[in-house]
């Protein structure tokens, strides 16, 4: 008996975090911060900073076959090669093998993923933007979905905390639309960028072009340079790793100011399942796992435990939850569990040429790209075609090398013109709001991986209010464009594109104001086991249009500050 209860505990930790990715490092650093002890999990294995980075360094001859996707890694990495490069031989090791972790479509969805120690932290797009005031409102407005437990003043002081920490760079540019943050200096924009952005604001009333705010350190702060962080080197290889840590990831910021803490013991390999819940204490007692290379199940202990293995795989460990109290999964009175999924759409947009500007180019690779902010159903912009709205992602470049691949010639003269700089081109995309459905959902089907757990089935996809903003989003792309001066402007409207291609999955376990309708309260707590709490995407509301990743930063920082105080009163 003795022996067992040693045993035990040394398996009890004051906290428990699921899941290494952006929302989990966050947890694990503020909770060790506060002086808890911590116990993180990761089911994937191991992988250094820079060390386990390793294409970071090579060149594009080095690789066999320049990057590309050979047949093999397209039908092994099935979801991830919908999405374009990810399967190259350049990146592919930062992305899970599909063939390995399938899962199941009732509708085609793209679940892209990243199954290691810092998870999609690595390879994220860094983009870093908050939601607005009228996008904590938009679903009471306009009666989508539930009303969010919080709104943008509660929020507001944990998106500066956050943003000083992981080095947001960006302008302050006094838009309601999109809110000014704690930023280090902004990257520059280059001449066609400022070119369109003169046409643009100037055409059109309410409309604004910025630089994009990217988790990218532009000037590194002693915040930074103390954690071994560098300035960006302007190379625009983010997606092998970034060994300068420049751009913010789990294995640059916060892990190591969680290990310098002393309290942070880091499990990798270990397939976290379900939430251990004792009826007797209406609590959650711990976490069960599996590891997944021996197989072998094992139990942790712990006083709170924060869910942050991501929008599907929290939800997916939270069905498997069950017990007297939650016979559907852990919080799940409202039947809310799983479903709500959301996505930003995407596809839709406008590419153009321009003819000027000859005598100018620019110096480096810039890891960003330009921003337009919403401007639909903002201000005096009304549409009648569909509720919300998007903004626009892009990029203004010379034309390289490469556009000789569609132009006749030989010999040095033909060659000796390759190393000249082309036209500019100028491209913007639109990322569009989705409305949380319930009918938009994920479940565990009757099929066993090879652990013997639930496969995932998806039934999830892009709703009627889409049709009208992806039309508006191509048009209002060309419109802009033909004002700015651009020429040969192409549009396209991709009606191919799944729910999950945005890879910015949100929903599947939201807050709200009651259990009857939600499953976390304002503080991003289980309704009925208070000492557990999800951060990640999972507990959106709504979508907003702005990438999610800073919210999910800033809703963790604020409740892992509340849990620590609601433990030391002992009201967990």
């Amino acid at each position: 008996m003795n022996l067992n209860l040693d045993a035990k505990k040394g398996m009890t930790y004051d906290a428990i975090v699921v899941g290494s990715g952006i929302s989990g490092g966050w947890a694990a650093k503020e909770l060790t911060q506060k002086g808890l002890k911590v116990l993180m999990l990761e089911r994937g294995p191991d992988l250094k900073h820079v060390t386990d980075y390793p294409t970071a360094m090579k060149d594009p001859w080095e690789f066999p076959h320049r990057g590309k996707i050979e047949l093999w890694a397209a039908e092994e990495y099935w979801a991830n090669a919908r999405s374009g490069g990810k399967p190259g031989e350049d990146q592919r090791h930062m992305f899970t093998k599909d063939v390995d972790v399938p899962y199941i479509e009732k509708r085609p969805y793209d679940w892209i993923r990243g199954y290691h120690l810092g998870g999609r932290s690595l390879m994220w797009g860094r983009q870093s933007y908050r939601l607005n005031e009228r996008d904590f409102t938009a679903n009471l407005e306009d009666g989508h979905g539930v009303d969010w437990p919080i709104r943008y003043k509660d929020l507001a002081p944990w998106y500066s905390y956050v943003e000083r920490f992981a080095g947001i760079s960006g302008n302050k540019d006094g838009l309601a639309v999109l809110p000014d943050g704690d930023f280090v200096p902004p990257m520059q924009m280059n001449s066609i960028e400022l070119k369109a952005k003169e046409g643009i604001e100037k055409n059109f009333k309410g409309r604004h072009l910025v630089i994009g705010r990217p988790a990218i350190i532009s000037v590194a702060q002693k915040v930074h340079t103390d954690l071994g962080r560098a300035s960006c080197q302007f190379r625009n290889l983010c997606v092998r790793g970034c060994p300068f840590g420049a751009y913010f990831s789990t294995q640059s910021s916060t892990l190591p100011a969680a290990m310098k803490t002393g309290n942070l013991t880091i499990i990798t390999d270990k397939i976290a399942y379900q939430v251990i819940f004792d009826d007797q204490k209406g609590k959650a007692t711990g976490v069960r796992v599996i590891d997944q290379n021996t197989k072998q199940q094992q139990e942790y202990y712990a006083k709170i435990i924060f869910l942050n293995a991501s929008t599907i795989n929290t939800a997916w460990i939270m069905m498997q939850s069950t017990s007297k109290r939650f016979p559907n999964g852990l919080g799940n009175d409202s039947d809310q569990l799983g479903r709500n999924l959301m996505d930003h759409h995407l596809g839709a947009g406008a590419s153009g040429e321009f003819e000027g500007l000859q005598e100018w180019y620019y110096y480096g690779r810039r890891g960003n790209g330009i921003y337009i902010p919403r401007f639909a159903n903002w201000g005096d912009d009304k549409r009648k075609d569909f509720v919300r709205g998007f903004g626009y992602q892009g990029r203004g470049a010379r034309q390289d090398w490469v556009a000789g691949a569609s132009k006749e010639g030989f010999g040095p003269a033909f060659k000796d013109n390759l190393t000249r700089p082309g036209r500019w081109e100028f491209n913007i995309g639109g990322f569009g709001e989705t409305l949380p459905d319930p009918n938009n959902r994920m479940r565990l089907s009757g099929k066993q991986d090879k652990w013997g757990l639930p496969i995932v089935e998806f039934d999830a996809g892009w709703g009627e209010n889409t049709v009208g903003m992806r039309k508006a989003m191509m048009n209002d792309a060309a419109e802009m464009l033909e004002a700015a001066g651009l020429k040969n402007i192409k549009t396209r409207n991709d009606q191919d594109k799944n729910q999950g291609i945005g890879i910015h999955e949100m929903g599947s376990a939201r807050m709200g104001r009651d259990p009857k309708t939600s499953v976390l309260n304002g503080w991003n707590q289980v309704w009925g086991a208070k000492n557990v709490f999800v951060t990640d995407g999972a507990a959106m509301v709504s979508s907003s249009c702005v990438n999610p990743s800073l919210t999910y930063m800033a809703l963790t920082a604020r409740a892992a500050d509340y849990a620590v105080r609601e433990l030391k009163r002992m009201n967990l």
